[in-house]
């Protein structure tokens, strides 16, 4: 697997970015031109059928992968939680927000306390956090 660093660390999955996301794309666009084109005729409420399941397969398929972030996300604030309490024996500053904490987990243990409390204390931003690593620690299982 390729190293990871600040500047490869985003992760995209080309089958569902590359393919699904733009067939469902393209299915919507197509229903709205086969609605369009049949307002007020006897296929009307066939493609206005087609059209709102074509709305609501992209929105499932958004949302499937927006919620497996989400799940994602607290699991990350919690190990990050228990990484700093097994370094320092405190919680995480409560000041911290969601997105400064998944920032941190890239840090390495010898970074991660320090940086984690000037993130607190300055309110620096979660990509100024990732841009100060020195040594990234990779995250592969990211969704």
């Amino acid at each position: 697997m390729e190293e990871q660093n600040y500047k490869k660390h985003v992760r995209l999955v080309p089958p569902f970015h590359f393919f699904v996301l733009p067939v469902l794309l393209l299915t919507f666009i197509g229903s709205l031109v086969n609605l369009y084109q049949s307002w007020g005729g006897p296929g009307f409420y066939s493609a206005a059928l087609i059209t709102t399941l074509s709305l609501g397969a992209m929105g499932a398929a958004v949302f499937a992968r927006v919620f497996a972030l989400q799940a994602q996300d607290r699991v990350i604030r919690l190990e990050e939680t228990l990484r700093h309490q097994a370094l320092t024996g405190k919680l995480l500053d409560p000041r911290l927000t969601r997105g400064q904490i998944i920032a941190l987990r890239f840090a390495p243990d010898a970074e991660f306390t320090l940086l984690a409390a000037e993130a607190a204390n300055k309110g620096t931003p979660p990509g100024e956090i990732k841009k100060t690593i020195r040594t990234w620690r990779p995250d592969y299982h990211r969704l």
